[in-house]
């Protein structure tokens, strides 16, 4: 029998998490003792508020991760823009710090699990690390964010990447749904629901098989790991640059949490190099370019959540002030003081 899990956590999107609901159940229907479809959260049975106006869904049991077949993550619904607790990506990570985020990791350390998501959820699962390198779709609005998190974005409607399925606006969640009945139970269940529901997919699957199109590609730009000074003469530069040098002490206040950063920056023999320092964990710049007066570099972070981050800063003296941005997610503030 086939077993999936569709998985709720406070905010989720009432219809990524319902439109597969209903597939699933519509596939048992034709199929009697094959599948079986379940609500389930990662602290048990309990009343779900969703995103949309706080109506409440029963889950009836704690997510197994270690429970062969599905399990669906849905996204989040809440305010698109700001960064106030009520943003989808304040809601996200707010589930992303739960039991949920090593749940899913389990899963998908197994062979016997397809881990599928609809719209945010890919986003939750790729904030909390689970994504790098694997080929996802999320909502266009999170594109940009979920390249942020080191998963490789795919502007398709569903993607296939073997033990992760993806989808990706609100609505895809029922092609997911389609697509994974077809893959796992035949395309003659998944047809008669079609028709049921008198709905049918839209565009076609990606996966990472067959030949790839011939497209003109750009030279790749390496993530060098220190810069050349720029747009002046090395002197006045290297000046500039002098204005950056030592040890600051930073605080980024992010939509879900601030963190406190130790910048260490130097500019020696026309390159200017840095490194973040977060608890125990030491990161070199990215490409750290010095233009106009204002330092810009590029940094993969893993807390709160795993993203690669644009940093751009300017300094007065001691103080240093500046932002720090990933895709769609708002800029956060970086505040800071020379410490040496």
């Amino acid at each position: 029998m086939l077993t999936v899990q569709i998985v709720l956590f406070d905010g989720f999107d009432l219809l990524d998490a319902i439109a597969p609901y209903e597939v699933f159940c519509a596939a048992a229907s034709f199929c009697e003792h094959e599948l079986c479809v379940e609500l389930v959260t990662a602290e048990g049975s309990r009343a779900v508020a969703s995103g949309v106006n706080g109506l409440k869904i029963e889950a009836s049991s704690r997510l197994n991760p270690e429970c062969a077949g599905i399990i669906l993550v849905p996204g989040a619904s809440g305010e698109v823009e700001g960064d106030g607790p009520d943003s989808i990506p304040a809601i996200l990570g707010r589930a992303m710090n739960t039991e949920l985020t090593g749940m899913i990791g389990q899963a998908l350390e197994r062979q016997d699990i397809v881990v599928a998501t609809v719209c945010g959820g890919s986003l939750l699962l790729a904030m909390g690390g689970l994504l790098e390198g694997r080929s996802a779709v999320t909502h266009h609005l999170g594109m940009g964010l979920l390249g942020a998190t080191g998963a490789v974005p795919i502007k398709a409607r569903v993607v296939d990447d073997g033990s992760l399925v993806t989808g990706g606006g609100v609505t895809s969640g029922l092609d997911v749904a389609l697509y994974l009945v077809e893959r796992e139970l035949g395309p003659r269940i998944a047809h008669a629901v079609e028709q049921l529901f008198e709905y049918e997919r839209r565009g076609t699957v990606w996966k990472g098989i067959g030949l790839a199109p011939s497209t003109q590609k750009s030279l790749p730009n390496a993530a060098a790991n220190h810069g050349a000074l720029t747009n002046a003469s090395s002197g006045h530069q290297l000046t500039q640059a002098s204005i950056f040098e030592g040890d600051w002490d930073t605080m980024i206040a992010t939509p879900v949490g601030k963190m406190e950063v130790r910048l260490s920056i130097s500019a020696r023999n026309d390159i200017i190099e840095g490194t973040a320092t977060q608890g125990d964990e030491t990161i070199r710049f990215r490409s750290p370019v010095l233009q106009n007066g204002k330092l810009a570099w590029s940094l993969p972070i893993t807390k709160p959540m795993r993203l690669n981050l644009k940093f751009e800063v300017t300094a007065d003296g001691d103080v240093m002030t500046g932002t720090a941005k990933a895709g769609m997610l708002p800029a956060s503030k970086l505040t800071g003081t020379r410490v040496s």
